[in-house]
């Protein structure tokens, strides 16, 4: 993993994500290494010959970039992170993510956070300060699917004990199911108990299908290869097709016991 120290123009971008007017990206890269990040994108921005998920930038000057620029910016909900997590492992040791959210205490902006990593539990001291909410992400509740996929992510048990203790805190939770893997966490049963675990803890859900497009799915297929070939095919006949998504939709929809939000 490298691991470089980069300085920043700009830390907040405007997101074209619905509902969020604001994207903080306290780093370049991610060390969780999913294999279905949509993000790799951002590789064409840096220098960086080593694959994505092998390294992180750290926008070390990001706290102070932030403070300038949220003098100019119209109040609005901000994430934290659009195209990395805040809270991967490399953010224990230089907490930019933390000292940006204090650059947030009073300036009336709404916080949301998603992250798959229990370290957001360090930072309850200022989300209790914070108009916020925080999310955690859940693709499966099974660990070892959760270390194919996901490899440098929280542990779920991990994962899960963080979001009871944010809870705990008072502070409002959400969790996002996704991307749902197909033939692993897509069945009714599995769908049913992801609800049934989190849905004491979490306000609401966001679910999203798996993305399947040409560069995820190269990615994708490099762990079904090592891991479990035989879903290969299976894979291949749904990027073909055209009626999983309402399959999607209506188990999701029988399995629901708290609100949900779908990303497709």
């Amino acid at each position: 993993m490298k691991i470089s120290e980069v300085t920043c123009k700009s830390v907040v971008v405007k997101s074209r994500i619905y509902g969020v007017d604001y994207a903080v990206n306290p780093y370049t890269g991610c060390q969780h290494n999913c294999a279905y990040c949509y993000a790799t994108f951002m590789k064409k921005y840096t220098n960086h010959r080593e694959p994505w998920g092998q390294f992180v930038d750290v926008k070390v000057n990001a706290p102070s970039i932030l403070k300038k620029q949220l003098k100019t910016l119209k109040k609005g909900r901000v994430l934290f992170s659009s195209v990395t997590d805040a809270y991967q492992p490399v953010e224990a040791q230089y907490e930019i993510t933390r000292k940006c959210l204090t650059q947030l205490e009073h300036a009336s902006f709404f916080v949301s956070i998603l992250t798959k990593s229990a370290l957001v539990t360090r930072d309850i001291d200022i989300l209790k300060d914070l108009s916020c909410e925080v999310g955690f992400t859940f693709t499966t509740l099974d660990e070892t699917v959760r270390a194919q996929f996901e490899p440098g992510s929280s542990a779920l048990q991990d994962r899960l004990h963080a979001l009871k203790e944010v809870s705990k805190a008072g502070i409002t939770t959400y969790a996002f199911f996704g991307p749902i893997l197909p033939f692993i966490s897509d069945t009714p049963q599995a769908i049913a108990t992801v609800f049934s675990i989190l849905e004491e803890y979490v306000s609401y859900v966001i679910v999203d299908k798996m993305n399947l497009y040409n560069t995820s799915w190269e990615r994708i297929r490099s762990v079904l290869t090592n891991w479990n070939p035989e879903l290969i095919p299976k894979y291949a006949t749904l990027r073909a097709g055209t009626d999983y998504e309402s399959v999607l939709r209506k188990r999701i929809a029988k399995a629901a016991t708290v609100p949900v939000e779908y990303c497709f």
